[in-house]
Order: C-alpha cells, then sequence, then structure tokens
C-alpha cells in the first residue's frame, strides 16, 4: 500500500524571467512604437503592453522613458556586431549578420532608421546616432580615396538587403539559404569596401 502524503503540495518557485530577453523585447516593442509613432506620443503604458511586461519593469531596467529612448535610438551596439570582421571579409560578414539577425532574431541592426519618424528633435538624434555608430565609423575603417562615400554605399547596399529580406518579405531570397545569398551578395558590399 502506498502513502499519500496529508501535506498540501508545495508551490513551484515562480518562474524567473530571464533579463537579457525581457530587455530585448522591451527595446523591441520600444522600436516598433518609435517607428510609428512620435516619441513624445509613446507611453511607457504601451511598450510595456507590446512587450508583455509591466511598466515598472521597465523602470527597473531602464530608469526612465528617456534612458529606453536613448538606447533605443542608438546603434553602438548594432554596428559594434555589424562590423566585427577583419576588412577584407567584411561585406560577408555584414551580408550574414543582417540575415541571421532577421531569420534568427526577427530584428534587423539597421532598419530602425527607416521607419523611424524623422520629424523633429527624435529625429535628428536618431540620423545623427545612425551616422556616428555605423557610417562615420565605417568610414573611419576604410582605406584609401573616398572613405566616406564608400561607406555610405555599403550601407545603402545592405539596407537594401534588409528591406527585401525583412520589409518586402521576397520570397526567392528568404527560400535561399543563407550562405548563398553571402556568396553572391558579399562581393557586392566588399567592392565598396576596398579601394
Amino acid at each position: 500500500m502506498s502513502a499519500v502524503s496529508t501535506r498540501p503540495p508545495t508551490a513551484s518557485p515562480p518562474a524567473r524571467r530571464d533579463a537579457e530577453a525581457t530587455k530585448a523585447a522591451i527595446l523591441k516593442a520600444a522600436r516598433y512604437l518609435l517607428a510609428r509613432n512620435a516619441h513624445a506620443d509613446i507611453t511607457l503604458k504601451a511598450v510595456a503592453e507590446r512587450a508583455g511586461v509591466s511598466a515598472p519593469l521597465i523602470l527597473k531596467y531602464f530608469g526612465n522613458k528617456d534612458a529606453l529612448f536613448a538606447r533605443v535610438m542608438s546603434f553602438e551596439a548594432d554596428a559594434e556586431d555589424l562590423l566585427d570582421a577583419p576588412l577584407d571579409g567584411l561585406g560577408r560578414h555584414m551580408v550574414r549578420h543582417v540575415l541571421v539577425s532577421q531569420r534568427e532574431r526577427g530584428a534587423d541592426p539597421l532598419l530602425r532608421i527607416v521607419f523611424a519618424p524623422l520629424q523633429g528633435d527624435q529625429g535628428d538624434i536618431l540620423r545623427v546616432n545612425f551616422r556616428a555608430h555605423v557610417v562615420d565609423r565605417l568610414a573611419g575603417r576604410l582605406p584609401g580615396p573616398e572613405a566616406a562615400l564608400r561607406a555610405e554605399l555599403v550601407v545603402a547596399t545592405v539596407l537594401g538587403l534588409g528591406v527585401m529580406y525583412g520589409i518586402a518579405r521576397s520570397t526567392s531570397l528568404r527560400a535561399t539559404a543563407i550562405d548563398t545569398v553571402v556568396d553572391r551578395y558579399g562581393p557586392t558590399v566588399q567592392a565598396h569596401l576596398t579601394p
């Protein structure tokens, strides 16, 4: 005969949030809202609802709305990952990074510049950050003549790929293996990187 416990079942400990995943969800929600609304019209409550968290949790992780949107409007971390390769393989790396980011994380490191309302102070901040964190940083790595122009062409080329893959959802492009796209598109990007 088996014994039956008369003690009430112990409650399992509450599920712990993955802090990094939660922060990423909050940033993604804020980016989404900023792409469609003026900064002044976005509330922490709206960000929280979109991210599936509470507004106090946003305050815990980011401090306040201004600090949250300062992170949203920064391209620093994205640029670091996007540009993290030796110059002679950077074109292939950038193509792979954009495609993997979209396929695995549903996020593109650069596309928020395409969606964000660019009027007013927030638009100015976003443009300045984009230029400083992505374009100027890349130009600083490029040897030879016309480094600034070549950096802008590289970024335009990578943004175009991101638009076709993530926004237009091009069926052939999305159905093709990432390595195949990298092999075909990487040299196009690399051509602007080398003088």
